[in-house]
């Protein structure tokens, strides 16, 4: 075998390399594919990417921003969480500054502006949210009063109700700030 059949593959002797990698396959022919339609259409398909790539960077910069003004948002509610109730407030110091200034008042001026004071101080509480838990005669609440001592029920108190209130119990919106301390009628 000396000619062209000594150099076809079945005339050489099979090596492990050989069998074990597959044959290549033969590249897909493009049909009607010109160069310059290939390049064009790759030209096409960067600019296609370009442009979603920018607008991926655009959404990622809004998303970061909207973050960030979320995040001053809460430290600014945080910081400023009292202003409205401070502002509330000013105004009964400055009359309480007011009453410790009076040098020659009488004690019922004095007790005059102590309650005008304090109606002040309750619309400030009330601006604020702020209300009194007052439970005479009430049904014992555990989750709004606090029970100082049981006493026999004196007569009108049913069992297991508010007979006094030594304190009263504040509370802000329905969360309980401090329970009213209370005696309770024993049953």
């Amino acid at each position: 075998m000396t000619g062209p059949e000594a150099e076809t593959p079945a005339a050489q002797p099979a090596t492990p390399a050989a069998e074990a990698a597959p044959a290549p396959a033969p590249a897909p022919e493009l049909e009607s594919a010109k160069v310059p339609e290939v390049e064009q259409a790759l030209q096409d398909a960067l600019a296609k990417a370009n442009e979603n790539y920018d607008i991926y960077m655009r959404a990622k910069a809004e998303a970061e921003n909207v973050r960030r003004r979320a995040a001053e948002d809460v430290a600014k509610a945080s910081k400023f969480a009292i202003e409205s109730f401070a502002e509330a407030l000013v105004p009964v110091a400055d009359s309480l500054e007011k009453a410790l200034q009076a040098e020659a008042a009488t004690a019922e001026a004095l007790r005059e502006g102590a309650q005008l004071t304090l109606r002040q101080l309750l619309a400030a509480f009330e601006k604020g949210r702020l209300t009194p838990i007052d439970p005479a005669g009430q049904k014992f609440d555990p989750n709004f009063h606090q029970a100082i001592s049981m006493v026999p029920a004196p007569e009108g108190i049913a069992p297991n109700h508010v007979v006094s209130v030594l304190q009263k119990g504040w509370k802000i919106a329905d969360r309980v700030l401090r329970p009213a301390l209370v005696t309770v009628a024993a049953p």
